[in-house]
């Protein structure tokens, strides 16, 4: 990560190439992120409300607590990981833009929050849902813009 010491791309086009990968793979990684998660606990809300709370008409079950909790651990871990990623590649490339700041902080406290509202929304009641849903889809979106500006940042020149 000589990158994130030096800042210097001019004389290394093979260590820009391999950011901007890096920054495509994580861009796919956050969209299937959101596949996966519509996958495991449904595309829709009454879906989502039958995977966390159950539904006995329907004899449906709800999500079993260890699986719930599993899911917010890799959840937490994987966000983490990605957002440091492109957060420390963001701010190398854009540290002079005023917004560079409000986006980063924006992304870790989105990337943090959605795993939190899950599990308060499977302990409390469905408004929660709908909070983790808009806070999970905001801050893949955001995370899938930042991926692409660097991309386009790198690839440009």
């Amino acid at each position: 990560m000589k990158f994130l010491v030096t800042k210097d791309l001019q004389h290394s086009t093979l260590l820009g190439n391999l950011m901007a990968g890096v920054s495509v793979a994580l861009f796919f990684y956050l969209v299937l992120d959101v596949v996966l998660h519509g996958y495991v606990l449904g595309f829709d809300f009454s879906s989502m409300t039958d995977t966390l709370y159950g539904n006995a008409e329907e004899f449906i079950e709800p999500i079993l607590i260890d699986s719930l909790l599993l899911q917010v651990h890799i959840d937490l871990f994987m966000s983490l990981f990605s957002i440091m990623i492109i957060a420390s590649v963001y701010i190398r490339l854009y540290s002079s833009q005023k917004r560079t700041k409000i986006l980063v902080h924006t992304l870790f406290i989105l990337g943090l929050l959605a795993p939190l509202l899950l599990i308060v929304a499977y302990f409390t009641s469905v408004p929660f849902l709908y909070g983790w849903v808009a806070v999970f889809l905001l801050g893949h979106l955001l995370g899938m813009f930042m991926s692409l500006g660097i991309i386009q940042k790198l690839l440009r020149k």
